[in-house]
């Protein structure tokens, strides 16, 4: 178990010929941890699980949603673009937030008045906002370009969420014109797409999930 990008810094080079569980492959070189032998797992959703929602289209006023650290290093230079551009557009919400004074809380509500939800490379590739967007039932636009998903062999993403690569979301109207373009049907269907996909990211004990899903089919490993 590596998931944390910091997680077994130094023993991770010594270990590095067993297979590892990790969130992504930021902070790791091609020969410690790589796509072909290890085992990307989700994060653990972080706001509360949105049990009866039936907010759909109208109930979710904010067109697109993005509260956490804006000025990262390396990849995560496209957050402080991103935020000169958006800030004051029409139906953004688009601030600086952490986990303190209820920062939790707070994310959690606006992601769930919220159709898009904003998960921007940090300092790594992913991070758990993708996953509390999920939880949410926010469609998530991921603009990460080395970005490795888990499940992707029994997931479909487009399914449920937007890609845009860095340098096209940087370019001005670009970002907004695609999210305004998602109709009411078309987003309609990734709504609920969202809503059926969110048992494979609650992770807890006991676990409530069927056989069918277990953790040891998702990936893919003989028990």
């Amino acid at each position: 178990m590596a998931h944390h990008p910091n997680s077994m810094s130094t023993a991770r080079h010594k270990l590095y010929p067993a297979m590892f569980l990790v969130a992504d492959f930021g902070r790791y070189s091609p020969r410690v941890s790589n796509v072909d032998k290890d085992i990307v797992a989700p994060y653990k959703h972080l706001v509360p699980s949105y049990v009866n929602d039936t907010s759909g289209f109208d109930g979710r006023p904010i067109l697109l949603y993005f509260q956490g650290a804006i000025y990262r290093k390396a990849g995560g230079f496209v957050r402080q673009e991103l935020y000169y551009l958006l800030k004051e557009e029409k139906g953004v919400h688009f601030s600086f937030g952490s986990v303190r004074n209820h920062g939790i809380t707070k994310a959690g509500d606006g992601m769930r008045s919220s159709k898009f939800c904003l998960n921007i490379a940090g300092d790594t590739p992913s991070s758990n906002r993708l996953f509390d967007a999920i939880a949410s039932h926010c469609v998530p636009v991921i603009i990460s370009d080395d970005i490795e998903l888990p499940y992707e062999d029994v997931l479909n993403y487009n399914e449920f969420c937007l890609f845009v690569r860095s340098s096209d979301a940087v370019k001005k109207g670009f970002l907004m014109g695609l999210v305004r373009s998602i109709g009411r049907e078309e987003y309609y269907k990734m709504w609920k797409r969202l809503k059926e996909v969110e048992k494979y990211f609650e992770l807890r004990f006991p676990s409530f999930w069927n056989r069918e899903m277990s953790l040891t089919r998702l990936l893919r490993v003989k028990p």
